[in-house]
């Protein structure tokens, strides 16, 4: 059983033949590091698993970049508005290392509502778990402190730490690459 076939039996707790019928739809796709999976502005028409990598999502202002997150093994990637509504995406997708994905196209997304029809119940509870973490995220961000996000995210995924520019994570968890540095130093004593 593939990661994603795994993921999928967790999440949705669907039967062999569906699961089996679902993981056709994917292909697999590899991306180079410092290559895109997606820029702004474009159309996105697939959502993908990272099966080895990481992404990092993000939007340059005139000011400068805002890294919206750093996706890793185990997660789904794609620009939801853009996939969804058919809208240019807001986010550029980059490779932060070579990444191996299962990538499925809109089109063959669609078709899964055909072949299992409780899929569309099953969606609803996939993106409700999805919703929740955004809001969890969001809650982070209104209630903590800049020291308690850094050590609640370095708690979650230390190992990003040592992988990706610290710029990025500082972004990410809504500070200035500064302040990341100094909660970092106190940290490490």
């Amino acid at each position: 059983m593939t990661e994603l076939e795994q993921y999928i039996q967790s999440y949705f707790g669907v039967s062999s033949d569906n699961l089996m019928q679902i993981s056709e739809l994917f292909h697999e796709e590899e991306i180079k590091k410092g290559d895109y999976f997606l820029h702004t502005g474009k159309y996105c028409n697939k959502l993908s698993f990272i099966k080895n990598g990481m992404l990092r999502i993000y939007v340059t202002t005139a000011e400068k970049e805002v890294t919206q997150w750093i996706s890793t093994k185990g997660f789904f990637v794609t620009d939801l508005s853009s996939l969804v509504f058919e809208q240019p995406a807001r986010w550029t997708i980059q490779a932060l290392a070579n990444t191996e994905l299962y990538t499925i196209q809109k089109s063959d997304y669609q078709k899964i509502g055909q072949l299992i029809p409780q899929w569309h119940a099953l969606e609803k509870l996939f993106i409700a778990k999805c919703f929740t973490m955004l809001e969890d995220r969001i809650f982070s961000h209104l209630s903590m402190s800049a020291e308690e996000r850094y050590q609640f995210f370095f708690a979650q995924q230390p190992e990003l730490f040592n992988q990706v520019p610290l710029q990025y994570l500082a972004s990410m968890l809504g500070m200035t690459p500064e302040t990341f540095s100094r909660i970092r130093n106190k940290n490490r004593i």
